[in-house]
């Protein structure tokens, strides 16, 4: 199957293009999301695609979202997203979209962490806290954490990167009772995935959730949820601490990111981004068909 760098969907109109995911508009009530092959990294977008990425994140996200619909409800309506395009589109959809109820979102990147890794990490480093949260003395990179802590971001505009806030920025920003809400279910959320996960060889590291309100107010869990995308994955089986244990996500490319050059300079981490050599593509694409391999096997 050939890789999908973005779509051509003309029977819907287009409401956005992210680093990801292109939206169309089926009606008031009801959007078509697909998940494309692109890859963002230090909020970048790669130039290239990673083939079959978009169907692995799709069918990894519906996994999780099946799995802890008993948590909070979420935006899937169910319909087949082949059923709302014209025919000679449905290859752009098949295995990659889902048709989403439309939601109010709410500006802030729910990230919770139980491990100290990536940006937690560095910021352990030159403040001995997270996001504000005090951690103990003496933590190396990888460990993890005595309890999981939730760490906010604000979601910034398209080619900026999103901005790590502390809860009481969340507070402030969006009101204590809802703020609380989210902190809770995102830790639940997390430590559900993470005790599963477990039992299939694999580590959360850390992820992040997206929530939106419904028409009445209520929250709603959208987005992608816990794919290799949104997730820190590590095997349990090389996993150890002290530096970036191997991981099935994207932190593959991040690393060969940090020691890119262009034009004999490391990369600025803003667009464009040098292009991917052949063997990271490959095996980026090996690492996230692996993790669903891993995550959904009878």
């Amino acid at each position: 199957m050939p890789a999908l760098f973005t779509t051509s969907i003309q029977s819907l109109p287009l409401l956005s293009k992210g680093k990801v995911r292109d939206v169309y508009a089926l009606d008031d009530d009801k959007l078509l999301m697909i998940t494309t092959d692109r890859l963002s990294a230090f909020d970048v977008v790669m130039g290239q695609p990673i083939p079959e990425k978009g169907i692995v994140l799709n069918q990894m996200a519906n996994f999780w979202f099946d799995k802890l619909a008993h948590v909070i409800p979420n935006h899937l309506t169910g319909i087949d997203p082949a059923s709302v395009v014209s025919a000679n589109e449905i290859d752009q959809v098949q295995g990659r979209a889902v048709v989403a109820r439309r939601l109010k979102p709410i500006m802030v990147e729910a990230v919770v962490r139980g491990y100290l890794a990536g940006s937690g990490w560095k910021d352990y480093q030159e403040t001995g806290k997270v996001c504000g949260i005090a951690l103990p003395e003496g933590l190396e990179n990888a460990q993890k954490l005595p309890e999981p802590i939730f760490t906010p971001a604000a979601k910034a505009e398209a080619g900026e990167h999103d901005e790590n806030i502390s809860f009481e920025k969340v507070v402030e920003l969006i009101g204590e009772s809802l703020a609380t809400q989210i902190r809770e279910v995102s830790i639940r959320l997390y430590k559900e995935a993470s005790e599963y996960a477990a039992t299939r060889g694999i580590i959360i590291a850390d992820t992040k959730f997206e929530f939106g309100l419904d028409a009445g107010g209520h929250l709603v869990l959208m987005d992608e949820i816990l794919t290799a995308d949104s997730s820190r994955f590590w095997p349990s089986e090389t996993y150890y601490v002290g530096a970036n244990p191997p991981s099935y996500d994207k932190q593959f490319v991040r690393d060969w990111l940090e020691i890119a050059l262009v034009d004999g300079k490391p990369w600025p981490k803003t667009a464009p981004a040098p292009a991917l050599p052949a063997e990271v593509i490959d095996k980026t694409a090996e690492k996230y068909r692996e993790a669903l391999a891993r995550l959904t096997k009878a």
